[in-house]
């Protein structure tokens, strides 16, 4: 009997010792987020594993976990309909709101969902409550895109998915057959799939044969850039869950099909050094010293090293491509973005990415909305219900609907 208890408080001991993280005192229900990290930790462990073992890629055999759990068949309820189909060969999930009366078309909105360009689906029970839920609070036509995942494609076949499917939805007759105004039209995405959507605007507003314009569009901590990974929250935020740097550093290896090896180089900007005579023309384009207030930069200080690795972006010169790194996009490419909203969190590597493409925006005379919540964490936008019911989950999910509603 003793042994066993012994054995139960060693257990135990074990257990709240893998689970338990230090997190800022500030961050939304840091206990649920410790174990919605552990769970996420133990996912990637058991899929490195599968890959070690040569059964699987090691994102197809994680992804594979993350779908089992959550996938949610097309079910529609009394106020919204929901159905499975393909616009153009990508697949899609629709969601229509409840019709009204006094409003014959409905507004849309085309969203992308995040996973680091690897995970997810549109098709999981995260996505498909928040989609039912902007259905039917915004009276709206939600398109929310099953686009392909790496390692099945690699950039920028996310990107010409996207692109395919929002460009057959915009076709007059599509919208008629679900009764959506043309001119009330937004894009919206949260993490890699605000990257994508940001990616999507900037084509779209370049490309003069488009009749029906984009109304909005709307970033969740989007991911924007691939050029510094030391910004004042990269730093702050290195360790914090459900996103560090070094993770979020090995997405965007994963996404254009390059070199592990690379990945400590990378952090600490190697890959963009002063010698890298590619990235010089792009740095002003994202100086974090004087784009972001002094509230944010606080006491960090830029990492740009003298000599670094130039066979990084030589061999992986999507890294400074604007369709990957909206951000870095020239100015004149900003000009004419639509109305645009960017939800961005404190406790997340991404933060800056979102301001300073806010700031970008302003001066390029974008009407910006920067919605900031000071105790959020990446992702937390869809976790909503229980188990992983978060109260900022929930207070950003009403912030950002509610923007819609007033705008779109």
């Amino acid at each position: 009997m003793r042994s066993s208890c012994v054995l139960l408080t060693a257990l135990v001991a074990l257990a709240a010792y893998y689970i338990y993280i230090p997190l800022p005192s500030s961050v939304s229900d840091p206990w649920k987020l410790m174990l919605l990290d552990a769970t996420f930790r133990s996912a990637q462990q058991v899929s490195n594993l599968i890959h070690y073992l040569g059964l699987s890629h090691h994102l197809l055999a994680l992804n594979f976990i993350i779908v089992s759990f959550g996938k949610k068949s097309a079910w529609s309820s009394t106020q919204v309909k929901v159905t499975d189909t393909d616009f153009d060969g990508v697949e899609v999930r629709v969601f229509e709101g409840p019709p009204k009366p006094e409003e014959p078309l409905k507004r849309s909105v085309v969203y992308i969902h995040g996973g680091g360009w690897a995970l997810a689906s549109a098709k999981i029970r995260y996505y498909d409550e928040l989609c039912t839920a902007m259905a039917e609070e915004l009276n709206a036509v939600i398109v929310s895109i099953e686009y392909r995942l790496v390692p099945t494609v690699y950039f920028p076949a996310q990107i010409h998915d996207v692109v395919r499917a929002t460009k057959y939805f915009l076709q007059p007759e599509v919208l008629h057959k679900y009764s959506v105004d043309p001119g009330r039209i937004g894009i919206s995405g949260d993490s890699a799939g605000g990257n994508l959507a940001a990616a999507l605007g900037q084509q779209f507003n370049q490309d003069d044969h488009l009749k029906n314009k984009l109304k909005v569009q709307a970033l969740i901590y989007p991911v924007l850039q691939a050029l510094d990974f030391n910004t004042p929250s990269y730093q702050q935020n290195m360790n914090t869950p459900i996103l560090p740097r070094y993770v979020m550093v090995k997405y965007w290896v994963d996404y254009f099909k390059g070199n592990y090896d690379f990945v400590q180089a990378m952090i600490v900007n190697n890959h963009t050094s002063l010698d890298v005579e590619e990235a010089a023309a792009l740095r002003a384009r994202l100086n974090w010293t004087s784009l972001l207030p002094a509230s944010i930069t606080k006491n960090y200080k830029p990492v740009v090293q003298t000599t670094g690795n130039a066979r990084i972006v030589q061999e992986i010169p999507q890294l400074l491509d604007a369709r990957s790194a909206p951000l870095i996009a020239e100015q004149e490419v900003l000009q004419h973005l639509p109305k645009t909203y960017i939800l961005t969190c404190e406790h997340d590597v991404l933060r800056d990415d979102g301001i300073m493409y806010a700031k970008r925006l302003e001066s390029a005379g974008v009407e910006v909305t920067l919605d900031h919540f000071e105790d959020g964490f990446h992702g937390c936008m869809i976790f909503t219900s229980w188990p992983t019911n978060f109260s900022v989950g929930i207070r950003t999910r009403n912030s950002y609907i509610k923007w819609l509603d007033q705008n779109l």
